[in-house]
């Protein structure tokens, strides 16, 4: 009881915390393209911080309700609605990250490369109604299968305490979880792509910093070199829970343990609460170079010959 008590406890509070973090990132970013400056980069956070608020929303809070000691809270459609729309942010979120990791490494790309940014942020927006679709689509066959715990409490599979998921057989199942993960592996292997290549290009940039260390120019980190490190900071945040997740999954088909299963639930919303944070510790401190009047034209020719300018 008093373990229950806890885990509701840390849950509120985290599901409130990361919720208010991603209402301030999509505040602030509304602002932002608002704005005279329309990044692309500001529509793919606006709309990565509005499904982890629905994710929040839809996870957080029932297994919040459920750890508080309440049971059968959701009925069947209610249980529907809320894994459904868990299911379909999550997929998302996966999505709209791996989307973010694309779209900045065409930003800092150099002007001469094959990668050519798109032309303008608008053309982003075209994007989302397709990877709602695909989510919406990919995720359609579990309205047929999820259940309330109250509706019959003796074939439950799987159960998160409020909602059961019950595949008439494990052929249906292994279809389910295959569609997802082809899905979840073609996201992460254009995100590690094109975050590979990030880091490439930032590593061409610390070279030329090198080469400047003995003159008296005075640099800060360009604001593109920031944000391309804060969006792989966000990347690796995301594949640490992501395959976090996975192990507890792995651990919990092959023993029942209530330890695993706790855990493997904070994991599932670790991402959507922390990558607010880390977007607004990062962005609070991205600043562009600095250097004599003089030499500043010469100097960022310099140091930005292609990439960053």
């Amino acid at each position: 009881m008093i373990l229950n008590l806890l885990k509701g406890t840390v849950l509120a509070f985290l599901t409130t915390l990361g919720t208010a973090g991603n209402t301030f990132v999509f505040i602030s970013h509304v602002l932002m393209f608002g704005g005279a400056e329309k990044k692309a980069t500001h529509l793919i956070l606006i709309h990565l911080a509005f499904t982890h608020i629905i994710m929040l929303l839809s996870k957080g809070m029932p297994s919040t309700i459920a750890a508080f000691g309440v049971r059968h809270f959701l009925d069947d459609t209610g249980c529907k609605v809320v894994c459904y729309l868990e299911r379909v942010a999550r997929g998302l979120s996966i999505c709209t990250s791996s989307l973010l990791t694309v779209v900045q490494a065409f930003t800092v790309s150099p002007s001469h490369s094959r990668c050519r940014r798109p032309r303008s942020a608008w053309f982003i927006l075209l994007l989302f109604p397709f990877l709602w679709i695909f989510n919406f689509l990919t995720n359609l066959t579990l309205l047929v299968y999820i259940r309330s715990t109250s509706e019959n409490t003796s074939q439950i599979s799987t159960s998160d305490y409020y909602c059961s998921f019950q595949p008439e057989n494990q052929k249906v199942r292994w279809i389910i979880l295959g569609t997802m993960a082809f899905r979840d592996a073609v996201s992460q292997g254009v995100m590690c792509g094109a975050s590979g290549y990030m880091v490439l290009l930032l590593h061409q940039h610390h070279q030329r910093v090198l080469q400047l260390r003995s003159s008296k120019v005075l640099c800060k980190t360009p604001a593109e070199v920031k944000a391309a490190q804060s969006v792989l900071l966000l990347m690796l945040c995301f594949l640490l829970f992501y395959w976090a997740d996975c192990v507890c999954n792995l651990l919990i088909s092959m023993v029942e343990n209530n330890l695993i299963i706790n855990v493997r639930e904070f994991l599932t919303l670790g991402y959507a609460i922390l990558s607010p944070f880390v977007l607004i510790h990062r962005d609070g401190h991205v600043a562009a170079c600095h250097f004599p009047q003089r030499e500043s034209g010469a100097f960022r020719r310099y140091l930005l010959p292609a990439a960053f300018q």
